[in-house]
């Protein structure tokens, strides 16, 4: 047997196929959120005919639909009565706080599609987008009071399990005020005051945002103390504030941008104060954070000039931007906080 034929034998294609058609079970997910397949079974289980009624399915659909979702460990299946998993009726029903699902109905309405021009965007390095014709992407994001409701709620849903653990991870007990910067609705605000009573805190983002931030944060009791400021944070002076937080936002800008933005942090900060820039960080050697770095990649499609970055590429940021002490902490699943020091 030759080395070729030994190797055969033992390979086999099936990681290969798995990624290669994984739009596949990456869709049927996608469509069950649109469809609202686990908010329809959040109050109890149901059989076929009465969830293909409920869903508006097709005959011929229903069953491969429901147990491809079984298969995937999305639903569980007894005695012909489908049920929610303890996960997705946790994060998947939408009238429940713990919804994450406003992120996989963007991608469902926008970023599939987009997706499907990867290979022109690799080619050309332009995102391909919304503006992909040259218009301003947050302005097409924020078009209608419903499309900025829909996109914001995708941020928040999206930053959660970061800003629980930011809430946990880091020591707020010798600072009085916070600041989150494109804070879209307010999550991690909300989260952050939630926790540390002794905190003030501040949402800066466009002004449009406001009514959306206020209804939010007026929804968790916590107006008296946390507020929102308007404006563009690359043009306007930042508040003074003991912390600044930068949620998912360096990776939507270019390497001047992202180092603009940290020095700007830190004229803004006192002695003391401290920067936390939370994204989907990269291990220094790129090859573990499979999400952050596919991440990246919809930084190429989203945006004019993001990327995600190590946590030595932002320490190293943060330190030419005049931080005395950095590091890196983990946070919750690919998400990491960088933190600089002033």
């Amino acid at each position: 047997m030759t080395a070729t034929m030994r190797m055969m034998s033992h390979a086999t294609p099936a990681a290969i196929m798995q990624i290669g058609t994984g739009f596949m079970g990456s869709k049927t997910l996608l469509s069950a959120v649109e469809l609202g397949v686990f908010t329809t079974l959040a109050n109890g289980g149901a059989d076929l005919p009465t969830l293909q009624q409920k869903l508006g399915l097709h005959q011929r659909s229903a069953r491969d639909f429901l147990d491809a979702l079984v298969a995937l460990n999305l639903l569980e299946r007894k005695n012909g009565v489908y049920s929610n998993t303890v996960e997705t009726d946790l994060f998947l029903d939408k009238a429940k706080p713990s919804y994450v699902g406003g992120l996989l109905e963007m991608a469902n309405a926008r970023l599939y599609r987009f997706w499907g021009l990867l290979t022109d965007a690799l080619r050309s390095g332009e995102l391909q987008n919304e503006g992909k014709g040259g218009d301003d992407f947050f302005a097409a994001m924020y078009a209608t009071p419903a499309q900025l409701r829909d996109f914001l709620r995708a941020m928040s849903g999206l930053s959660v399990g970061p800003a629980l653990a930011i809430a946990e991870k880091f020591d707020w007990k010798s600072h009085a005020t916070f600041m989150d910067l494109g804070t879209a609705q307010g999550e991690l605000p909300v989260i952050v005051a939630q926790a540390h009573p002794h905190l003030r805190g501040i949402g800066f983002d466009l002004p449009l945002v406001r009514p959306v931030f206020e209804d939010f944060v007026a929804g968790h009791s916590l107006s008296d103390r946390v507020v929102f400021k308007g404006g563009d944070f690359f043009v306007d002076a930042l508040p003074k504030t003991d912390v600044i937080v930068m949620g998912h936002i360096l990776h939507d800008w270019d390497l001047g941008q992202k180092k603009a933005l940290l020095g700007k942090a830190f004229e803004a900060l006192p002695k003391g104060g401290a920067v936390i820039a939370y994204d989907p960080i990269l291990d220094d050697d790129r090859r573990q954070n499979t999400f952050g770095l596919l991440a990246s990649l919809n930084m190429l499609i989203e945006t004019k000039g993001g990327f995600e970055y190590t946590g030595a590429d932002c320490q190293a940021w943060m330190r030419e931007a005049g931080f005395s002490a950095t590091r890196v902490e983990h946070l919750v699943g690919p998400h990491s906080m960088a933190i600089g020091i002033k």
